[in-house]
Protein backbone atom coordinates (compact mmCIF):
# COMPACT_ATOMS: atom_id res chain seq x y z
CA UNK A 1 0.00 0.00 0.00
CA UNK A 2 2.81 2.19 0.99
CA UNK A 3 4.35 1.56 -2.91
CA UNK A 4 1.24 3.09 -4.27
CA UNK A 5 1.08 5.61 -2.21
CA UNK A 6 4.74 6.69 -3.32
CA UNK A 7 3.91 6.28 -7.21
CA UNK A 8 0.77 8.97 -6.17
CA UNK A 9 2.70 11.50 -4.49
CA UNK A 10 5.77 11.16 -7.27
CA UNK A 11 3.13 11.28 -10.00
CA UNK A 12 1.51 14.65 -8.47
CA UNK A 13 4.52 16.06 -7.87
CA UNK A 14 6.25 15.54 -11.50
CA UNK A 15 2.88 16.63 -13.58
CA UNK A 16 3.34 19.74 -11.64
CA UNK A 17 7.31 20.51 -12.36
CA UNK A 18 6.37 19.06 -16.03
CA UNK A 19 3.71 21.75 -16.39
CA UNK A 20 5.25 24.30 -14.40
CA UNK A 21 7.27 26.24 -17.47
CA UNK A 22 4.59 26.20 -19.93
CA UNK A 23 2.15 27.81 -17.55
CA UNK A 24 4.60 30.12 -15.86
CA UNK A 25 6.09 31.57 -19.31
CA UNK A 26 1.74 31.77 -20.51
CA UNK A 27 0.99 33.48 -17.44
CA UNK A 28 4.26 36.25 -17.71
CA UNK A 29 3.15 36.44 -21.12
CA UNK A 30 -0.74 37.26 -20.72
CA UNK A 31 0.61 39.64 -18.20
CA UNK A 32 2.79 41.48 -20.14
CA UNK A 33 -0.11 41.44 -23.20
CA UNK A 34 -2.42 42.54 -20.32
CA UNK A 35 0.13 45.74 -19.40
CA UNK A 36 -0.07 46.46 -23.40
CA UNK A 37 -3.95 46.45 -23.68
CA UNK A 38 -4.37 48.26 -20.34
CA UNK A 39 -2.08 51.25 -21.67
CA UNK A 40 -3.08 51.19 -25.50
CA UNK A 41 -6.46 50.93 -24.17
CA UNK A 42 -7.09 47.94 -27.43
CA UNK A 43 -9.42 45.38 -25.47
CA UNK A 44 -8.72 42.49 -28.39
CA UNK A 45 -9.49 39.34 -27.46
CA UNK A 46 -7.42 37.10 -29.94
CA UNK A 47 -4.36 39.82 -28.69
CA UNK A 48 -3.93 37.91 -25.67
CA UNK A 49 -4.44 34.73 -27.05
CA UNK A 50 -2.36 34.30 -29.89
CA UNK A 51 0.84 35.80 -28.13
CA UNK A 52 0.10 33.33 -25.44
CA UNK A 53 -0.32 29.96 -27.79
CA UNK A 54 3.13 30.98 -29.68
CA UNK A 55 4.94 31.48 -26.35
CA UNK A 56 4.09 28.24 -25.06
CA UNK A 57 4.57 25.85 -27.73
CA UNK A 58 8.03 27.85 -28.13
CA UNK A 59 8.25 26.49 -24.43
CA UNK A 60 6.99 22.84 -24.93
CA UNK A 61 9.34 22.45 -27.92
CA UNK A 62 12.50 24.13 -25.60
CA UNK A 63 11.55 21.71 -22.86
CA UNK A 64 10.75 18.83 -24.60
CA UNK A 65 13.87 17.01 -24.63
CA UNK A 66 13.97 17.79 -20.54
CA UNK A 67 10.20 16.58 -20.09
CA UNK A 68 10.68 13.37 -22.29
CA UNK A 69 13.84 12.75 -20.00
CA UNK A 70 11.79 12.93 -16.87
CA UNK A 71 9.10 10.77 -18.10
CA UNK A 72 11.37 8.10 -19.12
CA UNK A 73 13.21 7.91 -15.75
CA UNK A 74 9.78 8.18 -13.93
CA UNK A 75 8.67 4.76 -16.00
CA UNK A 76 11.58 3.09 -15.60
CA UNK A 77 10.81 3.63 -11.52
CA UNK A 78 7.23 2.76 -12.07
CA UNK A 79 8.43 -0.84 -13.81
CA UNK A 80 11.01 -1.24 -11.49
CA UNK A 81 8.13 -1.60 -8.38
CA UNK A 82 5.90 -4.14 -10.61
CA UNK A 83 7.84 -7.38 -9.37
CA UNK A 84 8.25 -6.13 -5.79
CA UNK A 85 3.82 -5.16 -6.13
CA UNK A 86 3.45 -8.46 -7.85
CA UNK A 87 5.09 -10.69 -4.68
CA UNK A 88 2.98 -9.08 -2.42
CA UNK A 89 -0.01 -11.72 -1.28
Amino acid sequence: MQTFLTLANQTLWLILILSLPALVVSLVVGLVISLLQALTQIQEQTLTFVPKMIATVLTLIFFGSWTFTQLITFTQQVMSYIPKVSALP
